[in-house]
């Protein structure tokens, strides 16, 4: 796993993430493994990594509306209202899938879960990669997620390629997760 200052660490996640690594990185309220959206074999890699269930699909998260724009094609104006007036912020939308997303992305789901973060660090991240970016906590399957790179390193070790150095948002739980069909709150 290598580390290194915050301009030499996002350069190295992006080198990464063109190399079809998996990246650690810290979000709004826990560290996140992520990996390109676009790329199956590094998707089946962050999978087995955490050694989670391939139907459970993964959320995708964007520094600016723009970079979600594959997925969200198709979503009537309302709806496309409603994501716009809650982002950037820790709110995931669960959007129907267009058939862009891969199947390792969305699992067995028709929706496919996208959030526009407020985190200074992930919004660099995305735009210096130049998309959006996979992110799950970091953790085993059925663990807590990880809190700290020192929690990501005992972790992953050097399964992990890159870790983005930074520091959380401050929130003290992931985002919440809402249904754009139903409006439904999934988790807050």
């Amino acid at each position: 796993m290598r580390e290194s200052s915050d301009g030499e660490s996002m350069a190295a996640a992006v080198a990464a993430l063109e190399q079809g690594g998996v990246i650690a990185y810290p979000t709004e309220g826990v560290w996140g493994l992520g990996c390109d959206p676009d790329d199956a074999t590094a998707l089946s890699r962050l999978i087995s990594l955490k050694g989670r269930a391939s139907d459970k699909g993964l959320i995708l998260i964007a520094g600016e509306i723009a970079q979600l724009e594959p997925w969200l094609a198709g979503i009537d104006a309302e709806a496309r209202g409603r994501l716009e007036a809650s982002w950037p912020g820790p709110n995931t939308w669960l959007i129907p899938d267009n058939g862009h997303a891969q199947t390792l992305l969305r699992g067995r789901h028709p929706t496919l879960a996208v959030r526009v973060s407020d985190h200074p660090l992930v919004r660099r991240l995305c735009a210096a990669w130049g998309g959006a970016l996979v992110s799950t906590s970091a953790n085993r399957a059925g663990e807590p997620p990880a809190m700290s790179r020192d929690a990501v390193r005992a972790l992953f070790g050097d399964a992990v390629d890159v870790v983005v150095e930074g520091a959380l948002g401050g929130r003290d739980r992931p985002s919440t997760i809402r249904d754009l069909a139903s409006d439904r709150t999934l988790r807050e």
